[in-house]
């Protein structure tokens, strides 16, 4: 058998590549995807690959770079693709088990440890954790911090303890579901969380990689109840926040007043909502006076 035959130009590939997937993606979001494929597979940043034009894989490295292509034109993510992704700076697994971690998210990360940069000994929980991103990044940044989540899913809950022991940080993990908890283990100095907040009448607005690929559980809310679990959680956090304990929220970019009014007719005050990185109303701060 000629083994060289099994070989192909990196060029040639790249030509494929960006055939089969030219009516599907925009251009860059085709370059993005093979960089990120050879980055994970070869370990070659793009300036190496250029350095590299007459590169050729070998069978093993063609067989995963074939198997990507058929999965990237069924929409599946690129982060579920290769079973990684990157959040504040640490590596995370991911899975279709967990949303996957979002830059606006990372923006919700980096407010909490603005206001508590220097604080030491402080108790943190986050509310469905699924990958451990927000939980772990805090506990990674924070280092005296005591860092708790909690997520409803048994397998976001072991993706999210293997994304703590990869980034070397210790997080208290739990498998409950807040709709149903009348008590947390003890008070805390912030309470966050990125719930479902997605109305099924705004699934026509998103992807269909993002639809068909990531847990319905961790995105969606009835139109009817949009606020169910801000409610329930600031319920909770009227209880379990310590004195001048800060809430924090991710929340829907059409729902900040109505969020903001909520937590109001609950009691919290110094109410402040932040936009994202797209300059539209993302997350929401308030205090327990």
């Amino acid at each position: 058998m000629d083994v060289k035959r099994f070989l192909i130009n990196m060029l040639e590939f790249k030509k494929q590549f960006f055939s089969e997937l030219s009516k599907l993606y925009p251009k860059t979001e085709i370059q993005s995807f093979f960089n990120i494929l050879i980055q994970y597979k070869l370990n070659l940043s793009r300036i190496k690959l250029a350095l590299q034009p007459s590169l050729k894989f070998n069978i093993s490295d063609l067989d995963f770079f074939q198997k990507a292509l058929i999965k990237l034109k069924s929409q599946i993510p690129i982060q579920y693709i290769i079973g990684e992704t990157e959040f504040y700076g640490l590596k995370f697994k991911v899975n279709n088990n967990v949303l996957i971690p979002r830059p606006e998210t990372e923006e919700l990360v980096d407010w909490i440890l603005k206001d508590f940069n220097n604080s030491e000994n402080i108790k943190i929980l986050d509310i469905g954790t699924g990958s451990g991103c927000i939980a772990i990044s805090l506990a990674k940044n924070i280092p005296n911090a005591e860092v708790f989540a909690l997520d409803i899913s048994s397998e976001a809950i072991r993706t999210a303890k293997l994304n703590a022991k990869e980034n070397n940080v210790t997080v208290n993990f739990m498998e409950a579901d807040i709709l149903t908890l009348t008590k947390l283990p003890q008070k805390f100095d912030i309470i966050v969380s990125n719930p479902p907040y997605v109305r099924e009448l705004e699934k026509k607005q998103m992807q269909k990689n993002v639809l068909n690929n990531e847990p319905a559980i961790a995105l969606f809310v009835k139109d009817k109840n949009p606020l169910l679990f801000y409610d329930k959680i600031s319920e909770l956090s009227k209880m379990y926040l310590t004195k001048n304990g800060s809430l924090y929220f991710e929340i829907n970019q059409y729902l900040g007043p109505e969020t903001v009014n909520s937590l109001k007719s609950k009691g919290f005050r110094n109410i402040e909502i932040k936009k994202d990185l797209y300059e539209v109303d993302r997350m929401i701060k308030a205090t327990l006076i």
